[in-house]
């Protein structure tokens, strides 16, 4: 038997224990076979599914039974399974099967003999019943059987063909439990054929199925002399520009695996044929690589970094510098009387505008209005019907002055009255069966509750200058944070109040700048996470009760129904 030529794919593989990752003797491996109705998840329909689980080799679980499609199963399909319509009369039907399978499935590896055509099903199925599709990692022993064996054993890839080469107890029938079964010896003939050759993790699949150029694999020297620790890595180009910037906890591993593992990005493809050095900086701590990760990108914008393309989409909500101020979205906050943010991006920050323009009244022309209106000046439609104050006008001055001052108010502090008065035009809108509507302006008091309540959580981590700790494997992780700035990190397995009080006295010698809203909002989130405790505190820690923080709920609505919308477009997938 003329054995399988993989040497070219592994070339340059050698890593140490601490790079391999998790043994496939370990891992938990699904094999599933679907019987249907025809080719198409879009025309045809399960029959019956088959799954066999395994770990080590050893069956731990099976999971077989038959599916009622809905509709009658073509001749064709009944010569070639024998599965019958009277066989799936009384069999459930898939929408009552998946919830089974999926738990089965849990999160083992999920394998298949042709996996686009029973992944397809199967995530097709998903979407049209509305349950998510779990995202497990798919191997395909059809493609792994073209690495595996040669064309003098297998001159086809079949399932047939393959269980004689591995001499499969089980043979295959077109029925799916006992095709289940013999793929997965096939599937454990092929990894112990290929743990010869190094093939022995998860992580050295991907070298199986997407094959690097030579002339990248070579280039995994590069990896050498990178520690393996947490850290940031740069990739350089040849006139030693910043190509790319990222971060991970084990920089050798990483830095090597754009090499070995058959990256398919096309752009990340294009930047490794670029690449000549690769600096790292060891960070003592993962947010302490996240922050450098994210102050690098914002001051060199790398041109593969994605973040880079779109280098600023935080929007902000302003109140223009003019007698009569009106309401305009901005990339910055500076020379503005009083700013709501940061947003999400645009379409939020016109969201809230609106709603703030409905509730107070506020102008919405871009005219730039005299100090002292005109004489004969005439307001436009919207003074008609009750949405503008019209300061246009003589003696409506006072009443537009009111109106800037809730907004100014609204923006700073509370949107309670915007909430309120916006909630009784929603309820309007609904009980008119105008729902359309009603969404609208839900979603603007939504983007304007969720800005302020970003805005106050941000603000109160800039007041501040703290140390906290919170465990991390055998140790401690702990983080100096002042004015929204990361001051340092440690991880430390004793002395943790003796570090803790030098991370402290670095407070001085900080320089001051204006924090990164993406740096700010990493450091919260660590901060507020369960198990944190903190060891020193100058300031007050807090957001105000009255905040916009008690109209949560509306937020959450919107992310909710946003999330059901985004979730049957995709099929959950």
């Amino acid at each position: 038997m003329t054995t399988p030529d993989l040497a070219p794919l592994l070339a340059g593989t050698q890593r140490s224990l601490e790079e391999i990752g998790a043994p496939l003797s370990a891992t938990t491996f699904v094999v599933v076979d679907l019987e249907t109705t025809g080719g198409s998840p879009e025309t045809s329909a399960i029959t019956e599914i088959g799954a066999v689980k395994t770990v080590g080799g050893e069956v731990v679980g099976e999971f077989q039974t038959l599916v009622d499609p809905g509709g009658p199963i073509p001749p064709m399909i009944v010569a070639l399974t024998g599965i019958t319509d009277a066989m799936v009369m009384a069999a459930p039907r898939i929408e009552t099967v998946l919830p089974s399978f999926l738990e089965f499935l849990g999160d083992a590896v999920l394998v298949a003999h042709n996996a686009r055509f029973d992944v397809g099903f199967l995530k097709a199925a998903c979407r049209l019943h509305g349950y998510p599709w779990p995202g497990n990692e798919v191997v395909d022993t059809l493609l792994l059987a073209r690495r595996a064996t040669t064309k003098e054993e297998a001159p086809n890839k079949k399932l047939g063909t393959l269980a004689r080469v591995f001499g499969t107890q089980v043979t295959p029938n077109h029925r799916a439990l006992d095709d289940a079964r013999a793929t997965s010896e096939i599937l454990h003939g092929m990894l112990e054929r290929l743990a010869r050759f190094g093939i022995t993790h998860r992580e050295d699949l991907d070298s199986l199925r997407n094959p690097m150029p030579e002339r990248l694999r070579r280039k995994a020297v590069l990896a050498d002399s990178v520690p393996a620790k947490p850290g940031v890595y740069i990739f350089r180009g040849p006139r030693g520009e910043r190509l790319y910037v990222g971060t991970s906890k084990n920089l050798r591993a990483r830095v090597k695996s754009y090499f070995t593992r058959g990256e398919q990005r096309r752009q990340i493809r294009e930047m490794l044929e670029l690449a000549v050095a690769v600096d790292t900086h060891v960070c003592a701590t993962e947010i302490e690589a996240n922050v450098r990760e994210v102050r690098l990108i914002e001051e060199h914008r790398p041109r593969y970094n994605r973040r880079s393309a779109r280098p600023e989409r935080t929007a902000w909500v302003k109140l223009t510098a003019e007698p009569y101020p009106r309401l305009s979205v901005s990339r910055s906050i500076a020379g503005a009387g009083a700013a709501l943010g940061p947003m999400r991006g645009a379409g939020d920050a016109r969201d809230a505008i609106e709603a703030l323009q409905i509730a107070l009244s506020l102008r919405t022309c871009t005219t730039r209005l005299p100090l002292v209106p005109r004489p004969h000046a005439r307001a436009c439609l919207l003074k008609d019907l009750g949405q503008c104050s019209a300061p246009c006008l003589r003696g409506q001055e006072s009443h537009y002055d009111d109106a800037v001052s809730a907004a100014r108010d609204a923006m700073r502090h509370d949107p309670s009255p915007v909430v309120a008065a916006l909630s009784a035009q929603i309820q309007e809108h609904a009980q008119r069966l105008d729902y359309e509507r009603a969404a609208e302006l839900r979603d603007g008091v939504s983007a304007l509750i969720e800005a302020s309540m970003r805005a106050q959580r941000l603000a109160a981590l800039r007041s501040v200058s703290l140390v906290a700790a919170r465990a991390q494997g055998e140790g401690w992780d702990l983080v100096s944070v002042a004015g929204g700035l990361l001051a340092g990190s440690a991880h430390v397995s004793h002395g943790v109040w003796e570090t803790a009080g030098t991370l402290r006295d670095a407070w001085a010698s900080l320089d001051v700048v204006e924090p990164l809203i993406e740096e700010q909002e990493m450091l919260a989130r660590w901060l507020e996470r369960p198990g944190t405790r903190l060891l020193h505190i100058e300031g007050d820690w807090a957001q105000p009760l009255d905040g916009a923080g008690r109209h949560a709920s509306w937020v959450q609505a919107r992310r909710a129904d946003h999330a059901n919308v985004t979730d049957s477009r995709r099929g959950g997938s």
